[in-house]
């Protein structure tokens, strides 16, 4: 028989291995959507037939992303009134008017659109469906927004006032509850994280099917656009990063201290440690490599500056060090790594061999799935960093969960176990097997695409109707060297 503690630790087990879930399909779709976007607007500027035949590769594939997207984000809604009761009645009053908002926002604004953006290729104007694409894509924007704009109030609550009940309540201005001051840094953070995620993805199915043909110009195109997202948006999501790291500091320094493995406080200047292994028991890193005052010039910009440690806190208090520590080193390490493929690619470029540098291709194919480790990664280091509390400072997680017993805590969190990896591990496959196809051209439609196979590369279809009845683009034949 489980004790309360086993009930509260298998609650929140639960949630983070259902949001974890979820969290892989909003980074993937949030991208995937904007760069449908690009797509069809190239292909209309354009007119060149290669971007049509990839908005309809990649759409196919955003289709099944999205729908398990929203079916994972129910789940976790209905959680709150299961497992955390308590949280739900004294924080209602605050995040349940923001998650209405991003339902009648966002999701309203993506499903009136969808259909349009999916089946209405060949039934609406050019432009209609341009419309429609770029509404959806506004859609997963404007759901992350009031999404990360609750889970930041979370961490750095503010205009709240506590009622005679303990319920947070709004204060005078929702503008200080949803632009709360941590919640900028991590909007910016968020998105461009999921833009590099699709943009890898997408760069490691161009890779893919390069290796196999170098020659093919839908590979081409896909595997270039990637790599200018990566040589462009990771130097600027680095820095973002360390912008979002210094209002942590400011906001919750207690999770740097974590981060950075300071379980002492260094009053003339902090190292920066690089690796080691946190004993919490012992308040040390030990083995650590570390560089001498680094720290206190990232954090301060003054290799001198102090540094307060974990030791200036309460034991219990204290996060669990070990987890944050090695989550936020994954999180930085991968994204270092985005880095060093997008220079690379720069240099293949310049050089005319982007297309002709298998090695770099197969570095693109190995760092497909980076994207979802790192956002991963950051999401356990900002949720684990913010423990023990679940409003931070405010209200603590262990008393903000409801009075079950842990036998039917684990009943609950074996069958999402179950349901998830046999549900969701079907879809992921199936998008693989898509990916797996190489683009063509005349690629074939949405509602021919994902319940046939996709026809074989390198057949010329029929011509097709493109929106508002016109006579689809010829297809255009391969270069035998596409421009770098």
């Amino acid at each position: 028989m489980f004790d309360n503690l086993d009930a509260l630790l298998l609650a929140r087990i639960q949630f983070a291995f259902t949001v974890s879930f979820h969290f892989f399909f909003p980074a993937f779709s949030i991208g995937l959507a904007s760069y449908l976007a690009v797509l069809e607007g190239l292909w209309l500027k354009t007119g060149k037939s290669v971007y049509l035949d990839l908005f309809k590769y990649w759409l196919k594939i955003f289709a099944i992303a999205f729908a398990m997207g929203v079916v994972s984000g129910i789940v976790m809604s209905y959680q709150f009134g299961t497992n955390w009761a308590v949280f739900s009645d004294k924080a209602g009053p605050v995040i349940g008017p923001l998650m209405a908002y991003e339902v009648l926002t966002a999701f309203f604004l993506e499903a009136g659109f969808l259909g349009v953006m999916l089946f209405g290729m060949s039934k609406v104007g050019k432009k209609l469906h341009f419309a429609a694409t770029l509404m959806v894509a506004l859609g997963t924007f404007v759901s992350a927004f009031w999404i990360l704009s609750v889970n930041s109030w979370m961490q750095t609550p503010t205009g709240y006032i506590i009622g005679d009940n303990g319920q947070f309540l709004p204060g005078e201005s929702w503008t200080a509850i949803i632009f709360n001051p941590s919640f900028p840094y991590r909007l910016v953070h968020t998105v461009m994280a999921a833009y590099l995620t699709t943009a890898f993805v997408v760069g490691a199915v161009g890779a893919w099917h390069l290796l196999k043909d170098r020659a093919n110009p839908h590979a081409r195109k896909m595997f270039s656009m990637a790599m200018w997202m990566a040589a462009i948006v990771t130097p600027a999501q680095i820095f973002a990063g360390d912008m979002h790291g210094l209002n942590t500091l400011e906001h919750q320094p207690v999770k740097v201290m974590a981060m950075e493995g300071h379980y002492q406080s260094h009053p003339d200047g902090a190292p920066l440690i690089l690796f080691g292994i946190p004993d919490s028991e012992a308040k040390t890193v030990r083995y650590a490599i570390e560089i001498p005052d680094m720290s206190s010039l990232i954090l301060k910009h003054d290799m001198n500056a102090p540094l307060a440690g974990l030791d200036t806190i309460p034991d219990n208090l204290e996060p669990p060090v070990p987890v944050v520590f090695w989550s936020f080193r994954i999180m930085v390490g991968i994204g270092f790594a985005m880095l060093g493929i997008g220079l690379w690619s720069l240099w293949g470029r310049v050089r005319g061999r982007l297309y002709d540098m298998p090695w770099l291709h197969r570095a693109a194919v190995v760092m497909g799935p980076s994207g979802f480790a790192a956002v991963l990664a950051g999401w356990i280091t900002t949720e684990v960093g913010r423990q023990p509390f679940v409003i931070y400072g405010l209200l603590r997680t262990a008393d903000a969960a409801s009075p079950l017993d842990a036998p039917a805590v684990a009943a609950s969190l074996l069958a999402f176990i179950l349901v998830y990896f046999t549900v969701f591990g079907i879809g992921v496959w199936y998008i693989l097997k898509l990916m797996g196809h190489a683009p063509h051209a005349g690629e074939s439609d949405i509602k021919s695409g994902i319940d046939a196979p996709i026809r074989t590369a390198g057949i010329t279809p029929e011509p097709t109707q493109n929106p508002g009845g016109e006579e689809a683009l010829p297809t255009e034949a391969p270069p035998e060297k596409e421009p770098v």
